[in-house]
């Protein structure tokens, strides 16, 4: 309503307006049955029956335009709101960290940012055309027949009161299993999105008859979930029908005894029934509109959770630009831990210079994986901090971190986009003639050119159309077209055959000139060249130098690597 107040507020009054048509109409059919039972003049009686079914007609007919004003902008008022709703959602989660991401089923996400925006249109019709119709004529109904009779109107009143409170009592008992409902089913669905991931696992792991009763087992428990809250709606309408049989059975019968005294007349039973269908009709929705609102806020409790869990990893207040100029980069004492009791660095300090191209070495688990989304702040330190020229990552602004850097994992994982597009993401504002350049220095050119689409080939979801050696040269293209002065290469050549390599080790060196770049590699054969290998083992330096350095260093770590590589297996 805030944001679409002219829409909200036309839909809004609209409704009110429209709703009050029901109980106005009934009055005029009050008269019309009165003047039925009258006797005297025919043709006069006749006059006023046409007369007042005219007026019955030109109530329906306003009530038929409102309804299409309220109708017509609740479809926009809403369609704005959920597109709004969907942005928010999109925008609010990819701010959360790395390891928020880790920590999630990508299908469980996809389906709560899906039941939220459902909620809100399901909410928001249940509102305004069940909610607010439903007060809107249970306070003219009760007013009417006040008017007409205290006694009649304080009986429909407790009756009102009764239903009522008996809806809302029901309903928060009910809301847990709903909630545990939704919870169920995110579950199952999660375990579903997760097995198709996996799909190749499954097969060749022969793991087909443990995820069937894997996954029978959380649809067993979705199912027997579903079949009570079900069930209590059940028991709930019974309830319902017992309390409507009692309302329309004593309001005729204490109107008989009015009838009797003279006090009502024919016209005041068409009244009253007209008023008892319409309440009962309403009154009755209201219970399942309460239990599918109640309903729709325990699918929107998942999403809602996820909105007011503050992000990890944010820019502080006043956060600046990162300014790069010299390149040079620091650990300064720096702690961390993913656990409590699992420490991945302590205390640990390196200092790279601008323009040096430093390799991380070292086994695995020893801490060169975290050492580099430490630099891009995917995680926040415990203890100590990191320098880009001499300006701490932690007070700057996330956005301008990342520019600044350029990242060629171990794994690229690509949009199932164009190849075009996936190259381009490095610098969107890129022209074609560089997104090719880039791709043959990348050395994609090659196999792009065979495909029949080329440039425009879409590439599949996570990229699997192509190779991993081809989805390498394609994150290595969209570095060269990035060409951000800090250079991070994780294991950039380590899905390619030496053929590829030799390629792309002439593009890696035109990448490097000119950058600060770290490099993390398994295969020494790639770092050979570097200014400084740096050898990490259990979250500290143990050795550094450069290659010729380090395998003289007898009993050192990394000279007991290169005999293993370079021919200790033969050994």
């Amino acid at each position: 309503m805030k944001h679409y107040p002219k829409s909200g507020l036309v839909m809004f009054f609209a409704t009110i307006f429209a709703s009050a048509i029901p109980v106005i109409v009934p009055l005029y059919y009050k008269r019309f049955f009165d003047l039925l039972s009258q006797t005297g003049d025919r043709h006069l009686l006749l006059a006023a029956l046409i007369g007042t079914l005219m007026m019955v007609a030109l109530w329906e007919l306003v009530g038929w335009v409102l309804w299409r004003f309220s109708m017509y902008f609740a479809s926009y008022f809403q369609a704005k709101v959920l597109a709004d709703l969907s942005a928010t959602c999109f925008a609010y989660i990819h701010k959360h960290s790395f390891a928020f991401f880790n920590n999630s089923f990508v299908g469980s996400l996809v389906k709560k940012v899906n039941r939220f925006t459902r909620s809100f249109e399901s909410i928001s019709d249940r509102f305004v055309f069940n909610v607010l119709q439903l007060i809107v004529q249970v306070v003219l109904i009760l007013v009417v027949v006040l008017n007409r009779n205290i006694y009649l109107g304080l009986g429909l009143l407790i009756w009102i009161l009764i239903f009522l409170l008996f809806n809302w009592f029901f309903v928060k008992y009910k809301l847990p299993y709903d909630i545990k409902r939704s919870q169920a089913d995110s579950r199952s669905g999660a375990i579903l999105a997760d097995t198709f991931t996996n799909q190749v696992n499954v097969k060749l792991f022969n793991g087909y008859g443990r995820e069937v009763k894997y996954f029978f087992k959380a649809t067993k428990e979705l199912c027997d979930l579903r079949l009570l809250t079900w069930n209590f709606s059940n028991t709930f309408e019974a309830v319902q029908g017992f309390l409507t049989i009692i309302l329309e059975i004593g309001l005729f019968y204490f109107a008989l005894g009015f009838w009797q005294k003279g006090l009502f007349t024919v016209g005041d039973f068409v009244l009253i029934q007209s008023y008892v269908i319409n309440l009962v009709l309403h009154i009755w929705d209201f219970g399942r509109v309460i239990q599918h609102v109640y309903e729709d806020l325990a699918d929107a409790v998942e999403m809602t959770e996820i909105l007011e869990t503050e992000h990890q990893v944010k820019d502080v207040k006043n956060a600046k630009d990162l300014s790069v100029k010299k390149r040079t980069v620091d650990f300064v004492e720096v702690t961390f831990n993913y656990h409590e009791t699992r420490q991945i660095l302590s205390h640990f300090n390196l200092q790279v210079l601008g323009n040096e191209k430093v390799a991380l070495v070292g086994p695995s688990g020893a801490g060169k994986s975290t050492i580099v989304r430490l630099l891009l702040r995917l995680y926040d330190v415990n203890k100590g901090k990191i320098l880009i020229d001499g300006q701490d990552i932690a007070k700057v602004k996330l956005e301008s971190l990342w520019a600044n850097t350029s990242l060629v994992p171990q794994d690229p994982i690509l949009f199932h986009r164009s190849l075009k597009e996936n190259i381009r993401y490095g610098k969107p504002e890129a022209t074609d003639e560089e997104v090719v350049k880039a791709a043959k220095l990348a050395h994609c050119h090659e196999f792009i050119s065979g495909f029949s689409e080329g440039y425009d080939t879409f590439v599949g979801e996570r990229g699997v159309k192509l190779s991993g050696g081809e989805r390498q040269r394609v994150a290595i293209a969209r570095a060269i077209l990035r060409n951000a002065p800090i250079l991070i290469l994780d294991e950039a050549t380590s899905s390619l055959d030496s053929e590829s390599e030799q390629l792309i080790q002439d593009a890696l060196n035109n990448l490097m000139k000119g950058k600060t770049v770290i490099v993390i590699a398994h295969r020494l054969s790639t770092i050979m060249k570097m200014d400084r290998i740096v050898v990490i083992d259990k979250g500290g330096i143990v050795e550094e130098g450069t290659h010729q350095e380090l395998t003289k260093k007898k009993g050192g770590i990394y000279q007991k690597l290169w005999k293993i590589q370079a021919g200790g297996f033969i050994e």
